[in-house]
This record gives C-alpha cells, structure tokens and sequence, in this order.
C-alpha cells in the first residue's frame, strides 16, 4: 500500500474571506480578547532541548534557527513522519491561534483532540523560515489539546522552531513533580505488586516498564501483570496532569517468581500442538472423529460457532450432517471423546467464527447475546474455553478510533466485554486463544484504521486493541502466517510467505512489539514467549503459505536457538515458544500426519 500525498490547495472561499477582511479593516479576534490571550506551549522556541515535546526522530541544533540559540530538527523515515507533539491546557469553547516558523520538505503543523474540527496546516516546500497558522475552537468539554508538527515519509528532515498557541489558559499550566517512593512488593511468575507516593496537583500516573509506557493509573498504587517467570524488569512512574507528564521516578528493578509447574497458562505443556477440528463440515479432507485425534494434540479448536446472523451475537455450533460426514459420531459420543480428550490433559475449545462466520458485536444486546449463547455452547459440551477466529470484515475500526490502547469502536469494545465477562464467570481454568490474520495484526506496523489522512482499510490492525485489552487473559495468541500477502517487518523490509524468513519476521514482531502505525509513542507491547503458538498450514491442500517440514524446523531453531536465521535478525532468542498451530487437524490427517509428526520430532 502506497502512502499519498495531499494536494497542496487553499479554497477560494478561505482567499475571498481573508480579502473582504484586510479591506475592511476587520481582524478575527477584538483587541480585548487579545490582551487576556496567552502563549499556552510550553519550549516552543526550543531553547530547554525537548522539555514539554515527546518526539519520534527529534532533536536540537543550534543552525539554522529562526530566533533565539536553538531550534527543532527531525528526520522522517519510511515509515515515521517525525513527529513531535505537546498536549497543552485549554479552556472549553473557546477560540485559539497555533502558529510557528518551519523550514523544510513537507512540514504540517495542526492540533488534535479539540473536540470540534481537528486543523492542520502545512507547505510543501520551504527553504527559508517560512511561517504556518491555523485557527481552532475547542468543544464545550475541552480541557487539553495536542499541538503537533511532522513532516512527511522518507522526505528529509525538517525544521521548526518558535511554536505558539495563543487563547485564554486552562486550569492547569505546568506538568507535576516526579514521583517519589517507588517500592516493588509482591511477585508472582507473572506479576509485580508496585507502590509510590502520591503526587500533589497529579491526576494520574503512567507506568513504564523497561522505558515502555504498559499503563495509566489514577491511584499510587498497581500490579503489572502479563509478564515472564523468573525474569527481571525495570520499572518507573511519570505523574500526570493536564498539562502533561512529569519526569519519571527512579528506576526500581524486581524479578518475577519461577513458574510453579512449569507448564503455563491453562496447565499446557510447555511445547503445545494447536490444531482445528472440522467439528461442523468436512471440507474436502473427510471427517475426523474426536476418539480419533492423536495424542500430540494439545489443543483441539471445534470449528465453527457461527452467529445466526452478522449482527445478532447469537452463536450456534452444529455438528456436522450425516449427509456430509458419514461416519460422524452421536453427540453423546462426542461429549463422551472430549472428556476422555480432558482426563489427558488436553484442552478442547469452540472456535467462533471463521471465514464464513461474520461476528459484528455492534450493540449492548448483541454482546449479552454473545456471552450467553457462547456460554450455552461451553456448558453442553463440557468445553475448556473460546478461540475467537474473527475473520473478514467482523472487526473494523471507526474512523476517530485511533488509540489501540484505549478503543471507542463498539465491535471492538462489545468484544472486549464479553470475553472478559466469560472470562470472569468460568475463572482461571478458561482457556483464551485467537487466531487473527496478520492483516489485523503485523499490518499495524504501517498503517492502523483509516489513518491520519482517511482512505485505509479500516480493518488494517484492527485485532491490536482486542490482543491488548485482553493480554493479561490470553493464553495463546497464533496468529494465522497464510493467506496473507507481504507484510513489513522490524527490518523495514517486506516479507512474504513460502519460507521459514516469513514465520520468523512476524513472530519476532510479537515478541518485540512495534509501534503502531509508525508512531514511536504508540507502541503495542510484546507478549510472553508462552502465549505464542506460530500458525501454519498443514499442508497444500490447507491453504496457501505452506512451507515444508524442514523450513517448520528453521522457524523453530531461529526463534527458540537463533540458529538458521537466514536474513532476518531478529531481537531475541526465545526458548518458551509455546509451539505450532495449524489448519487442521483434518487436512494433516488427509497429508500422513505430515505436520504432526515433525513437532513430535522437533520437541520430543
């Protein structure tokens, strides 16, 4: 995908406006209104470094300069505009100027959050100091905006210097002082208890863990949770106000506990084999009784629960007709198959969704309807718990909804609920696994929603709010690496399936965790090596992406030894990958146990 760029136009209506006005002497804001304005951004001359600025690719020279010693400098890349930004207090309702000097390729200076039209101005080319502004007025519950200048994708670097927001202050000018007291109390092997002591005039505070922001809370107190055993990590705490964040404490350092058992999330062992079953249709490769499923089989996904309609929440889950599979089993032999499957240690899920299941939780009711026909489905089967197969067009994101972080958009957020409620009613025992397509997920490293500038799919990155919301409750996340088409990875290089190189570049993304759309402040944290499982075809009979055993064994041997890497370095070495998953468990059948074998051999 191709980024654009926007035409340089003014409307004639915007150049008639401003001539009417200089002919008749008139001025947008009276002199009244002038003398009670003030400038509200704080080091917009540049002159205290980056204080008050959060930037991606910026820094501070000394030449050129429009005024004063110092001025901004940043360099986009290909896939970071350079961004610097500042959120500033604001009154609600009111009306405010943003100006500043820029010198440069493609240099935009706007404002975002005030709550009525988000502005921007920009130029295409200035090679002296050349002067942008824009107007705003901010909504009636306007407390704070963010002011913010970029330049553009791989155009060189920029210039900007001398930044102002000129209108009436809000209630709060100054970030608060850092926090003091930070202590590490309990630890669990996935958890670290931490406390601090409470800030005046703060209003919450961030939570950085090894230099990445992973939380805001609004008490002096917080247990992060989503981490590896026996690993040590280092943590601080920024106070929050309205006009921004404070530096961050001293660094404090603890250490997670050995895992107990040390086997994992929902007792699996420490390499698992995930495979789907076609529980509901044959689909080609015949079907399989559940009595006979291999042992190797550590999680057995039943496919599909799909909803009566796109819209409702109402998942049904219907086994497969004799018409088409006719040696299917009774259902009390079924039932009978996955409690002997569970009295092995296995876990057996219902899988919701798939290609032809569209789910769209787009109201309150569709999700109550979600949780209580999902419950129905677990509950007659005796089932461990849900793999969420959203595929298609189920997740998109609105156009406003831009934070992974904190999601507006009701697919996502309706979601979000009804795994947290079934999580909350079957306890720690449910097992939470998802298969997204790398589409909702890899993608977001160049483009999330219908970006900055609108026209994306607004499906790109789409499943990133639902992984996070709901990291702490994940137990597996596998990742569908067929299907899909070339996909950026760390390296900035794009990478395509058939080889091992394709596996390799979006597990280490996973495992590393990127920034967002670019955005170096937005970064989508990694997960645990034990809630990843790589997803594979299992054969060319499965779908496309299939690779040979051999390049299953490379993936393998580079992400767990770093050892036949090939051309991708990756950003760690991961021993407690927790294994394969493949689509299915039927078509491996089809292929000899093609694919089951070589993860018997490869883990023993």
């Amino acid at each position: 995908m191709e980024r654009s760029r926007p035409l340089a136009r003014r409307p004639l209506v915007t150049l008639l406006t401003a001539a009417a006005l200089a002919a008749s002497g008139l001025t947008a804001l009276t002199s009244a209104a002038r003398a009670a304005d003030a400038d509200l951004a704080r080091n917009g001359g540049f002159e205290t470094a980056l204080d008050g600025w959060t930037c991606t690719a910026g820094a501070i020279v000394t030449s050129p300069v429009h005024s004063g010693t110092s001025a901004l400098k940043a360099t986009p890349a290909g896939a970071d505009n350079a961004r610097c930004a500042q959120t500033v207090s604001v009154k609600p309702d009111s009306q405010y100027t943003l100006s500043g000097y820029v010198q440069g390729a493609y240099v935009y200076l706007g404002a975002s959050g005030t709550g009525t039209t988000d502005v921007s101005t920009w130029t295409q080319s200035a090679p002296d100091w050349q002067q942008l502004t824009t107007t705003f007025r901010t909504g009636p519950s306007t407390t704070e905006v963010t002011v913010f200048t970029h330049g553009w994708y791989g155009t060189g670097a920029y210039h900007a210097d001398d930044i102002t927001l000129t209108g009436p202050g809000g209630g709060t000018s100054q970030p608060p002082a850092p926090p003091g007291g930070l202590t590490a109390g309990s630890a669990t092997s996935s958890s670290i208890a931490l406390s601090w002591s409470p800030v005046p005039g703060a209003t919450g505070y961030a939570v950085y863990r090894d230099g990445a922001r992973v939380r805001t809370v609004t008490g002096t107190s917080t247990t992060v949770t989503g981490l590896s055993p026996a690993t040590a990590y280092a943590f601080q705490i920024a106070a929050v106000n309205g006009a921004g964040e404070s530096a961050r404490s001293a660094t404090v350092t603890a250490t997670t506990a050995q895992r107990p058992d040390g086997g994992g999330s929902s007792d699996l062992p420490a390499h698992a084999l995930v495979g789907y079953l076609h529980a509901s249709f044959a689909n080609g490769s015949g079907y399989t009784r559940m009595a006979d499923v291999p042992d190797s089989w550590d999680v057995i996904d039943l496919a599909f629960g799909e909803p009566t309609s796109v819209t409702s929440g109402d998942i049904r889950f219907e086994r497969c007709p004799v018409a088409e599979c006719p040696n299917v089993e009774s259902d009390a032999e079924f039932k009978a198959a996955i409690k002997a499957k569970q009295a092995a240690g296995k876990k057996v899920l219902i899988s919701i969704g798939g290609q032809n299941g569209q789910v769209q939780l787009t109201t309150a009711a569709a999700r109550d309807t979600f949780v209580s026909s999902v419950s129905a489905i677990i509950d007659e089967y005796g089932l461990d718990g849900l793999d969420i197969d959203f595929e298609g067009h189920s997740l998109s994101l609105d156009a406003d909804d831009t934070d992974f972080k904190n999601p507006t958009t009701p697919v996502v957020v309706n979601l979000v609920s009804a795994v947290k409620t079934l999580k909350a009613k079957y306890g720690d025992a449910f097992a939470l696994t998802m298969a997204p397509e790398t589409f909702f997920v890899q993608l977001g490293y160049q483009y999330y929603g219908t970006g900055q500038w609108g026209g994306q799919d607004p499906r790109a990155g789409a499943y990133l709010p639902v992984i996070h919301a709901l990291r702490d409750d994940l137990t597996l996340l596998h990742v569908q690496d067929y299907n899909s088409g070339p996909i950026m990875g760390l390296d900035n290089q794009y990478h395509s399936m058939g080889g091992a190189d394709f596996h390799i570049a979006m597990t280490d993304m996973l495992l590393t965790g990127f920034p967002v759309a670019g955005d170096a402040d937005n970064v989508f944290p990694p997960l645990r090596a034990d809630q990843i499982a790589i997803g594979m075809p299992a054969s060319v009979n499965a779908g496309n992406g299939h690779v040979s055993p051999a390049e299953v064994t490379k993936t393998l041997n580079c992400l767990t030894k770093k050892t036949d890497c090939g051309s991708y370095a990756t950003h760690g070495t991961w021993p407690d990958l927790r294994g394969l998953m493949t689509w299915s468990i039927n078509w491996d059948r089809f292929s000899d146990w093609e694919f089951q074998k070589n993860f018997d051999a490869y883990f023993g």
